[in-house]
């Protein structure tokens, strides 16, 4: 993952530069309509890992095809419901309430279809790679990932050679990709897990029962989802696409910073799903501490060197800075750490299918976004006001998320609440640490010299503050090992 964050940064770079400002601008906004509706990927990735799991910790796998089949058919009945959506209202949307270039109204069109195709394509591989994780094979959906980065180097070199409407060939060629990135899974599932084979299946009960399951996880996606793109349109529509381009930017750092942590989670949610279709509580509460101690160092320990040196490692990764992309970065990591503590527990709450006044709660909170930013800038506020009320919308959740596991599960929410309070502590010493290298830098290269000093003090105060006594003994332990055999 380090390998295909190092690659990403660098092809964003050259995407950027090679687009242009106002292309980027355009791409990132037109396939964010497009993007919005890819919550249905993650909720739909969800309610297959959490079935799969659950059977293959039962080692029902005839039971485990039967999901499989009625998962593919119910996901492409739900794709082409949502195209048709975007084919009519979403194309009526782009063509006249976005702020778009009259000259690069009809590249923006060709961009939204094919974003379609290819939100398609990942419907159709969804089980199929939700079936790759149930098993564990970490391995197989790393190195899809290292193939997928490989594949926008790629593209970028045959954009540097092509001298047609790059905008569209960009579309076309991450079109490509990702038809490249299903069939891979859905190829490894053909050859390696029969219970991937696909035969017509219905069963109503069990069809009520999983869009009961997915339509409650919907409703939380889809917040989530309003507040990236639903904000990212709502800056477009009181903006212009350069300060699109320059959120753009700021998200794709904090998806790169984030990118070991997700894959973190993506690998210990099985684990979690199992634990309490089996009913070892114990052992999942575990799961979950530990889940949060380890997700938030992963992002700690990339994001705050980042922050602390945003200005000076934007000059030197992009040809042109935009406005605000500086601000923009650093006030999404803060939002990215923040919400790095949410991945165990939303496990958790989904392993035990009960999740409608769960879902409802916090996708209450997190739809507050659009409406509380639209009303701060409609009155003049600035563009960096949207990443204030997400922040603080993120920080509510928290709280009101350890409550609700508490409720469902019976969580030891003080516990978890008393780690939360270590890690905002730890967290906010280290920003005033960040802000007094930032005020007393004499030039960039003071500040790169800060980043090892930055990421000591990370490392530092997580093992001091955060880590239990526990596992710190099992660190220490593990590190005198590793000595012993070196030295």
């Amino acid at each position: 993952m380090l390998f295909v964050m190092c690659i990403s940064l660098y092809t964003v770079r050259a995407i950027l530069d090679i687009l242009g400002v106002v292309d980027y601008g355009i791409y990132n906004v037109v396939g964010g309509v497009v993007t919005m509706f890819a919550f249905m990927n993650r909720t739909l990735s969800t309610s297959s890992q959490r079935y799969f799991s659950i059977e293959l910790a039962r080692g029902d796998h005839e039971r485990l095809n039967k999901w499989f089949c009625l998962n593919i058919t119910s996901f492409l009945s739900i794709g082409f419901l949502i195209a048709f959506f975007l084919e009519t209202i979403g194309l009526w949307f782009v063509n006249t309430q976005m702020t778009i270039p009259t000259e690069r109204l009809m590249a923006a069109n060709v961009v939204f279809q094919l974003s379609i195709i290819s939100f398609l394509f990942h419907i159709v591989s969804v089980p199929y790679l939700a079936l790759v994780i149930a098993h564990e094979k970490m391995n197989v959906f790393a190195f899809v990932g290292i193939v997928e980065a490989l594949g926008r180097l790629f593209i970028v070199f045959i954009l540097m050679m092509l001298t047609y409407d790059k905008l569209i060939i960009y579309g076309i060629l991450i079109l490509l990709l990702s038809l490249g990135t299903s069939m891979s899974y859905i190829l490894y599932c053909w050859r390696h897990y029969p219970e991937s084979a696909y035969r017509w299946y219905w069963n109503t009960a069990e069809v009520k029962e999983l869009f009961g399951f997915s339509g409650w996880h919907f409703f939380g996606t889809f917040s989530t989802s309003c507040r990236s793109q639903g904000i990212n349109i709502l800056l477009n529509m009181f903006f212009n696409p350069a300060v699109n381009a320059a959120r753009a930017i700021a998200y794709q750092v904090n998806v790169n910073v984030n990118q070991l942590a997700t894959n973190f989670f993506t690998a210990i949610k099985p684990q979690i799903y199992k634990s309490y279709a089996l009913g070892e509580y114990d052992e999942l509460f575990k799961l979950m501490m530990r889940g949060t101690i380890i997700s938030t160092f992963l992002i700690s320990i990339i994001a705050f060197p980042v922050m602390c040196g945003t200005s000076f490692i934007l000059d030197l990764w992009l040809v042109k800075v935009p406005d605000y992309a500086v601000i923009f970065t650093q006030l999404t990591l803060i939002n990215g750490l923040v919400d790095s503590t949410n991945g165990p527990l939303a496990a958790a709450a989904l392993a035990t299918g009960k999740i409608r006044n769960y879902e409802i709660a916090l996708s209450s909170i997190y739809l507050l976004n659009i409406p509380v930013s639209y009303i701060a800038l409609s009155c003049g506020a600035d563009a960096t006001m949207t990443m204030f009320v997400s922040i603080a919308l993120s920080c509510i959740c928290v709280v009101v998320r350890a409550y609700l596991l508490k409720r469902m599960i019976n969580f030891p929410v003080i516990p978890y609440l008393v780690l939360i309070s270590k890690i905002a502590f730890v967290s906010v010493v280290i920003i005033f640490v960040i802000n007094v290298v930032l005020q007393n830098k004499v030039d960039d290269l003071v500040v790169l010299s800060s980043l090892s000093v930055i990421l000591f003090v990370v490392v530092t105060t997580s093992y001091t503050f955060i880590i239990g006594k526990s596992d710190r003994d099992y660190i220490f332990s593990i590190v005198e090992k590793k000595l012993k055999r070196l030295f």
